[in-house]
């Protein structure tokens, strides 16, 4: 029978299963039971409630971020996620769209916006090493708060108009069609775990060595590769959604890509 009266239940100290995971778990009830509708408790909190180390609070509430249940960000205090982002795979979208059609408030901070050369990022794109290109960096944010680190490079010989641009509340994909008359018609994508380096970490309020998700696209026009993109996404903020059936097609596995450096 599920223990739901308020309050933290006592942890088991004799029990195989380690103290953070039954901290953990007892969270999780108080959780279902409404108990921090107006507030999560902090980390001193808990090691008083629960009579035990603030490592074995920080374990347990690293497992609730891993979850999605837990938000915590550098020097900000835990909360729940009571807002987590869905993101359709197999399709063609923007984040830009898909933030706005679930009701969320979208804006990025533009972190670099400008030409550049890369030799492995020009050849992605089917280009010669030193072809022009034009890199746009962005932190994503949702409801105000970070959600991924996302840079994108684009041919400057159709995407020149773009340094013009004002990417704080737009589309890429937007500007893209209308400014330079390119649209994006598919490509593919690789998503993958992953550990932010320091700046990304710091960007994106991440714990030390708290783990992300990476997606590497290939946007194409047609035939055409228009567009190398690299983000970096908080995996407790956003879960992707894949709808099948059995009439689908089975997935081939590929060779890693190369990541550019």
């Amino acid at each position: 029978m599920t223990d739901h009266s308020p309050g933290p239940r006592p942890l088991d100290r004799r029990s195989p299963l380690p103290l953070w995971a039954q901290l953990s778990e007892d969270l999780r009830r108080r959780m279902e039971a409404d108990e921090f509708a107006e507030e999560f408790p902090a980390e001193h909190r808990l090691t008083g409630e629960y009579e035990v180390s603030r490592h074995t609070v920080r374990e347990a509430l690293r497992k609730l971020r891993a979850d999605g249940l837990v938000i915590a960000e550098r020097g900000r205090a835990s909360r729940l996620n009571t807002r987590r982002i869905q993101q359709p795979l197999g399709s063609l979208y923007s984040l830009f769209r898909e933030l706005e059609g679930q009701g969320v408030e979208q804006r990025s901070e533009v972190l670099r916006l400008e030409r550049t050369a890369d030799g492995p990022i020009a050849d992605q794109l089917g280009l010669v090493p030193d072809a022009p290109l034009v890199v746009l960096e962005r932190l994503r944010l949702a409801d105000g708060e970070p959600l991924a680190h996302d840079t994108t490079y684009l041919p400057a010989e159709v995407a020149e108009p773009l340094l013009d641009a004002d990417f704080r509340h737009t589309s890429l994909y937007g500007e893209l069609q209308q400014r330079c008359g390119i649209k994006v018609t598919g490509g593919r994508e690789r998503i993958h775990p992953f550990l932010p380096d320091i700046r990304q970490a710091w960007l994106l309020g991440l714990a030390d060595r708290e783990p992300a998700f990476a997606i590497e696209r290939l946007g194409r026009s047609g035939e055409r590769p228009v567009e190398w993109r690299e983000t970096v996404v908080r995996g407790d903020r956003f879960a992707f959604v894949a709808e099948w059936s059995s009439d689908s097609h089975a997935v081939e596995l590929a060779p890693r890509a190369s990541c550019p450096s």
